[in-house]
């Protein structure tokens, strides 16, 4: 798995946990959502997130273009 669809499967997981969490735990979880979204906006258009830093250094995954070189 790239490290690309790493990223969006964690950011869909966030989003269900943060969901969750509203519901269930407090409303003011909402605010984890909105973090959330606001990340993934300003990775559109900056190409930077904190997390994909984390699970390249951290669970080692590579980029699509390092896996594809390696065909």
């Amino acid at each position: 798995m790239s490290a690309e669809r790493a990223l969006t499967a964690f950011a869909g997981f966030m989003v269900l946990l943060s969901v969750a969490l509203t519901v269930w735990v407090h409303p003011y979880f909402v605010w984890l959502t909105v973090f959330i979204g606001a990340n993934l906006f300003q990775q559109s258009f900056t190409g930077f997130c904190p997390a994909t830093i984390v699970l390249r250094k951290v669970f080692g995954f590579k980029t699509e273009a390092e896996l594809a070189r390696h065909k």
